[in-house]
């Protein structure tokens, strides 16, 4: 029965990414970055925390059900390139990279139930047991923080923090020429993420904590904060900046 779910289900993920809204809707493009991160978390799924380790056996799984279902739009890398994804606008998300930030209720509920709440063709997992889907939460969060290499499969590159560099530098230049933000504050957006990227790596527990993107990355600011590595004036501008690049469609 596995085998069968699993060759099923890729179809009806390549008749989803193929839908006619090219993989728009109300939850896409525009501002649907900015309400996917604002989401509050329905309560079957609020403070849920994964119970099953990262161990070799769950990543093993993971990345069987990642290849076969996830790969043809995010990528084997997780990096959102994958060739069913290209099509798309805006494109899949990086979820090797996206997945480190956000908490482990979040995840789950998003896995589960895809792109439903809001209205666009991920497909919902819960065919899969707890277990399957707690395994692809391991395995993406292991393809972000380079703990595995992608299985070579549909194509996509790997994550790569240098990579990823790049690519925000060029959407902070690109929003700079379309007067989105300034100089000045294209540069406090990348000194502050820079922060919160390595208060993230240096404390793992964070992803525990539960609630969205946008909960974390307030707690994350508020210890950054406390502990004097940025100001709250820093803080602030991070947030606002954040929000601008969200609901200008520049930021996927």
């Amino acid at each position: 029965m596995k085998k069968v779910i699993l060759l099923v289900i890729p179809m009806l993920l390549l008749a989803a990414c193929a839908s006619q809204d090219g993989g728009m809707g109300p939850g896409m493009g525009g501002n649907g970055m900015m309400e996917r991160h604002h989401a509050e978390i329905p309560a079957e799924y609020a403070g849920l925390t994964n119970p099953i380790p990262a161990d070799k056996e769950s990543l093993e799984r993971g990345s069987e059900l990642y290849t076969v279902n996830c790969a043809s739009c995010h990528g084997d890398g997780g990096m959102g390139d994958g060739p069913a994804g290209s099509a798309l606008d805006p494109a899949p998300s990086p979820i090797a990279h996206s997945s480190q930030m956000m908490a482990d209720d979040y995840l789950f509920w998003r896995i589960s139930e895809g792109g439903i709440p809001f209205g666009t063709s991920m497909p919902a997992w819960a065919v899969f047991d707890e277990q399957s889907r707690w395994d692809l939460v391991n395995y993406m969060r292991a393809l972000g923080d380079e703990t595995v290499q992608p299985v070579s499969s549909v194509g996509g590159a790997a994550y790569d923090p240098e990579i990823q560099a790049a690519q925000q530098a060029e959407i902070l230049a690109k929003a700079v020429e379309q007067d989105v933000i300034t100089e000045e504050e294209a540069d406090t957006f990348t000194t502050v993420h820079d922060a919160v990227e390595q208060y993230r790596l240096t404390h793992p527990e964070i992803v525990q904590s539960g609630g969205n993107a946008t909960e974390r990355e307030a707690t994350i600011l508020a210890a950054l904060v406390e502990e004097k590595i940025i100001t709250q004036a820093q803080a602030d501008a991070f947030t606002d900046i954040h929000d601008r690049l969200g609901n200008s469609g520049l930021m996927p």
